[in-house]
């Protein structure tokens, strides 16, 4: 008798209404869970009552940057293993610079390869599961 496994949940953030379909698009053909959601405060509120399996984070956002959120989920037992990625465009001295400190655990940058978001994903997953 073979039990069924939930699959992995998603949560994607990101304030571009395009990015967030794209995102949900390219992990469309696996079977994952979507949250897709538009803005760091409607992150936080998520995050007190869910632990997904994966965050993908855009860094600018309304009310709450993505390394923001990171470094808050950083500090939560219940959230402090979730894997957290980076999708950004920013690629100035300041974002590099906060990226080392917050220590998300994968950073893509955009213009994004599909392939790549979904290996990482994967990759983060499977981190997560082993």
């Amino acid at each position: 008798m073979s039990m069924s496994v939930a699959p992995p949940h998603i949560l994607i953030a990101d304030d571009e209404h395009g990015q967030r379909v794209l995102l949900d698009m390219l992990l469309s053909t696996e079977n994952y869970q979507i949250t897709a959601l538009a803005d760091g405060r409607e992150v936080l509120t998520y995050l007190q009552t869910h632990t997904p399996d994966l965050v993908v984070l855009d860094i600018k956002m309304p009310y709450v940057d993505g390394l923001q959120i990171c470094e808050r989920m950083k500090r939560i037992q219940r959230l402090k293993n979730v894997p957290v990625m980076i999708v950004t465009g920013l690629r100035d001295e300041q974002t590099t610079e906060m990226l080392k400190w917050v220590k998300p655990d994968a950073v893509i940058y955009k213009p994004l390869s599909g392939k790549d978001f979904r290996a990482t994903v994967r990759a983060l997953l499977a981190t997560k599961q082993g």
